[in-house]
């Protein structure tokens, strides 16, 4: 269970030990988005009964999607602050948690770590993320079809493509659920984002695809992206008969 030390009256400091790994998240987040927001929750599933040893930080990168990394420290409940704000306080050596923005999180986190419902290589999905970046630059420079073209708009074309089809077989016991479409931006999240590790490591070439009710994962040795599958976000028209 989650708690907020603001109840519990800890002390008001940001908890966290694993301050190299928390380090790296924050990096990587503020590079892609200076002003980005990061939640702390507090607890994992493999810490002991009635204990907190680790601390899930979560953010939503500007493609919509949502990465976390767990790290070692009881942190500050749930809160949210900035990210930079949280890297500055770190790289000082600093213990203090920099003021909250609770109120400006606004979007739903998955509720479970999912189902396994694949396992690919991490290789493949780094060729995955070169080969859209290259088609990105040669779009945007020598247009496609002949047609000069945004480099905004053949970016997001890039990121809603389906780059991975996962097909539950009967011996998942699952071959009644849909085939699972795992997007570009999932791609980029787990490999922008350092989730892979070094490349040609070992450890980074088994990644988790992952299904928790409407979200989509990719889980890499260093965390995980989610997003949730567009069909389940499509706004859809009820037909209401003239007289109710």
């Amino acid at each position: 269970m989650v708690t907020d030390q603001r109840e519990t009256g800890a002390p008001a400091g940001h908890g966290l030990t694993g301050v190299a790994d928390a380090g790296a998240f924050l990096s990587r987040l503020t590079r892609l988005d200076r002003t980005a927001l990061v939640r702390l929750r507090s607890g994992h599933p493999a810490d002991p009964p009635g204990t907190v040893r680790r601390t899930a930080l979560w953010a939503r990168l500007p493609w919509a999607v949502l990465v976390s990394r767990t790290v070692f420290g009881t942190g500050p409940g749930d809160a949210t602050v900035s990210a930079s704000g949280l890297l500055d306080e770190l790289a000082r050596g600093g213990a203090g948690l920099p003021p909250r923005r609770d109120a400006d999180w606004r979007w739903p986190v998955p509720m479970s770590a999912g189902r396994v419902m694949e396992t690919v290589s991490g290789a493949d999905l780094r060729r995955i993320a070169s080969a859209a970046a290259g088609t990105l630059r040669t779009a945007v420079v020598q247009g496609v079809a002949g047609r000069a073209v945004g480099q905004r708009a053949v970016r997001d074309a890039l990121l809603d493509h389906v780059a991975l089809v996962v097909t539950p077989s009967a011996a998942d016991g699952v071959s009644a659920l849909p085939r699972i479409e795992v997007s570009q931006r999932l791609v980029q999240a787990v490999v922008r984002m350092g989730f892979l590790g070094p490349e040609g490591a070992a450890e980074g070439d088994r990644v988790q695809v992952r299904q928790a009710g409407r979200w989509i994962g990719l889980s890499a040795p260093y965390g995980v992206a989610w997003l949730q599958k567009v069909s389940d976000l499509a706004v859809k028209v009820v037909q209401v008969p003239p007289n109710g």
